[in-house]
């Protein structure tokens, strides 16, 4: 009886925020055991606009404990979107909105993006930052990308 249970709720949270790709990684330090540290890219589509793209990159760490899954890795990244495609906004559009996010230690840090509509400016503003606090101020980065005609 838990077992569908289980797969059920698993299914509900994956299919709540957008899946990212990998797209690649680059070694930034060596380590002797382990792997080494690495700035990672992984790309996404906005799951409630397709058209759009966003590029995170992040640090990740490496050596043992990145190797065991026990780091917690940097609170450094930066976020890049743009338009892949035509831009359909829904009919009623969030104000923000929670479109990614990606677990960076085993407990409670994560990399977040938000989506956020500027509706004067018809813009789509995403925000990436993490939750946890660094020098009294959350680690961020902001793109954002104008709703315009595609291929005309």
């Amino acid at each position: 009886m838990r077992l569908p249970l289980l797969a059920a709720a698993a299914a509900l949270l994956a299919a709540t925020g957008a899946r990212a790709e990998d797209v690649g990684c680059v070694n930034t330090a060596f380590k002797l055991i382990g792997p080494d540290h690495k700035v990672c890219v992984e790309a996404f589509t906005d799951p409630d606009i397709p058209g759009v793209a966003c590029y995170l990159s992040q640090a990740r760490t490496g050596g043992v404990s990145g190797w065991l899954g026990l780091a917690e890795d940097p609170s450094r990244f930066a976020l890049a979107c743009r338009q892949v495609g035509p831009i359909t906004l829904p009919d009623r559009i969030d104000r923000q909105k929670e479109v990614f996010d990606s677990a960076t230690s085993i407990l409670f840090k994560e990399t977040q993006v938000v989506r956020m509509y500027d509706r004067p400016r018809n813009t789509l503003v995403y925000l990436s930052y993490s939750t946890k606090l660094v020098d009294g101020s959350p680690m961020n980065s902001v793109a954002a990308v104008p709703v315009m005609p595609w291929g005309q």
